[in-house]
């Protein structure tokens, strides 16, 4: 069974977003969210889905969604 993995979708700006975000969905993304202010949606698919992704149309860049802490104020250790 294909590991599902988060992922963020950086797109173009001269489309619609929901309509980007739409189209992503149709081509096997979870959409999570969708981050208009910054370009951005967020999601979860399988790798092979996210390589067809890349060929949407308005994709600019996909990246897998990592965890990132910063601890606790004063920490010396940060990730």
């Amino acid at each position: 069974m294909p590991k599902i993995a988060l992922w963020i979708i950086t797109i173009s700006n001269d489309q619609s977003i929901n309509d980007i975000a739409t189209r992503l969905s149709e081509e096997g993304l979870t959409v999570k969210e969708i981050l208009e202010e910054i370009g951005c949606i967020t999601g979860s698919a399988d790798e092979v889905t996210a390589e067809r992704l890349k060929r949407v149309k308005g994709v600019v860049d996909i990246a897998p969604d990592m965890h990132i802490d910063v601890g606790p104020p004063g920490s010396e250790e940060t990730w």
